[in-house]
């Protein structure tokens, strides 16, 4: 059996691989996507996607993007491993999350970022990605707010990313905000708490704003509404690191204060329905059978 496990490996080409892992896919049933009522929009949204190595996952996760034609997807850093090449986004994220590209609002993860300092990334997805060399913007899901941020920049508070997000936020007093980067500021992973984008959630409370999402620790994890403390609040932000769109999942270290929900048994995406005043959320497993479901209301504004 080994053998027979080695000579696969050495014939596999990237189409191959790709074909393989449908192959082994076809005995797993994911998790439905289904699109609600029009309108309540949709979205879908995972990090840490692509592994040239270990396609399946990203498959897997792929297949409930399909699902959900209407929907709009959001990666959360980490798009194509290992070094975020040219040829990785072509040939592994591609057949896999890239058939939907053009529903796809992306940010950059520290992988993506090795290779000519995330130059096939912004090549990849273009403008759907944000200006070059920034990967900073924001757009509207229905009655909702989003921003996206680089976590792989300077997100300090005289930076050019925070003196934009300040502006952004100004700009756009909408009741319900939604954010998302790479790198948690919160996580019981094994790359724990990083205080890389603790000036961008001051400004998002400060905001009101609602929820982030974030990849980086390669589980799924829920937080209780927060403040940039980590002490629960009411009027706090609620957090959710979804690292399991495919590139390989970790293990637990230590449980952070106010996690409500953790587990690394199955890939998937998190479901956001997106109403006005609230959402409910759903992690679709692609993989496994693990799933977390709930809803909450959007911060009153002043």
């Amino acid at each position: 059996m080994d053998g027979l496990g080695d000579t696969m490996q050495r014939m596999l080409r990237p189409l191959t691989r790709f074909a393989f892992a449908l192959a082994v896919l076809a005995v797993v049933a994911p998790a439905s996507a289904q699109d609600p009522p029009a309108d309540a929009p949709v979205v879908l949204a995972a990090g840490d996607i692509a592994n040239c190595k270990i396609l399946v996952g990203a498959v897997a996760t792929g297949r409930l993007l399909d699902q959900s034609p209407s929907a709009t997807i959001l990666t959360l850093g980490d798009n194509a491993y290992e070094s975020g090449t040219a040829s990785e986004f072509a040939e592994c994220f591609g057949p896999t999350w890239g058939r939907n590209k053009d529903r796809i609002r992306p940010v950059l993860g520290n992988h993506d970022i090795r290779t000519k300092n995330g130059g096939p990334f912004y090549e990849y997805f273009g403008e759907r990605a944000g200006p070059k060399g920034k990967g900073y913007y924001s757009f509207e899901v229905g009655s909702w707010h989003l921003i996206a941020m680089n976590s792989a920049i300077d997100a300090g508070p005289r930076s050019k990313q925070m003196e934009w997000l300040a502006e952004d936020l100004a700009a756009h007093p909408s009741d319900c905000i939604l954010a998302y980067w790479h790198v948690p500021l919160f996580s019981s992973g094994p790359h724990g708490p990083i205080p890389q984008m603790l000036q961008a959630w001051k400004a998002l409370l400060s905001a009101h704003a609602d929820i982030v999402l974030n990849g980086h620790d390669h589980d799924y994890e829920r937080f209780a509404p927060q403040d940039e403390f980590g002490k629960a609040t009411p009027n706090g932000i609620r957090e959710f690191v979804v690292g399991t769109g495919g590139g390989g999942v970790y293990d637990f270290v230590k449980t952070s204060l106010n996690s409500e929900v953790r587990s690394n048994a199955s890939y998937g995406v998190i479901k956001l329905t997106l109403k006005p005043g609230g959402y409910d959320w759903e992690f679709l497993p692609a993989t496994g059978t693990f799933t977390d479901k709930g809803s909450g209301t959007c911060t009153p504004k002043p």
